[in-house]
C-alpha cells in the first residue's frame, strides 16, 4: 500500500511537470528503505508510462513547444548516458547525499523566489 501511495503522489507531481522523481526517489529511500541506486532505476522505468499520459494531456492542451524538445531530448539522452555510467562508480551513500543537496538547493531557491515576489503577483507564462 505504501508503494502505491508513493507512486500516486509522484504521478501527481510528474503530471504537473515538476519531476515525479523529486518525490519518488526520496520517498522510496526514506519510507520503503530501498537502495538509492534501485530507487533511481525504479523512478526511470516508472516515469515512462506516467510521462506518456501527462505528455498527451499537455499536447492536447497545446502546452508543448516542440522546437525546444529536440535539443533538450538530444542532450538529455547524452547526459543520461553519462550520468548512468558515473552512478555505477559512486556509492549509494554518496548518491543519496548528492541528491539531498540538490533538493535542498532547489528548495532554498524556491523559498527565496517566493519571498521576493509579492503575494498574488505570480508571473504567468504564455
Amino acid at each position: 500500500m505504501l508503494i502505491a501511495i508513493i507512486g500516486f503522489f509522484a504521478g501527481i507531481i510528474g503530471g504537473m511537470g515538476m519531476g515525479g522523481g523529486t518525490i519518488l526517489i526520496p520517498a522510496l529511500v526514506l519510507f520503503a528503505s530501498i537502495d538509492p541506486k534501485i530507487a533511481q532505476s525504479v523512478n526511470l522505468l516508472s516515469s515512462i508510462p506516467m510521462t506518456i499520459f501527462a505528455l498527451l494531456i499537455h499536447i492536447k492542451n497545446k502546452k508543448v513547444v516542440f522546437k525546444l524538445v529536440l535539443p533538450i531530448a538530444l542532450f538529455g539522452v547524452i547526459g543520461a548516458i553519462f550520468g548512468s555510467f558515473v552512478a555505477n562508480y559512486l556509492s549509494s551513500d554518496l548518491l543519496r547525499k548528492i541528491f539531498g543537496g540538490f533538493l535542498l538547493l532547489v528548495g532554498a531557491y524556491e523559498v527565496r523566489k517566493g519571498i521576493k515576489e509579492p503575494k498574488g503577483n505570480c508571473k504567468k507564462k504564455k
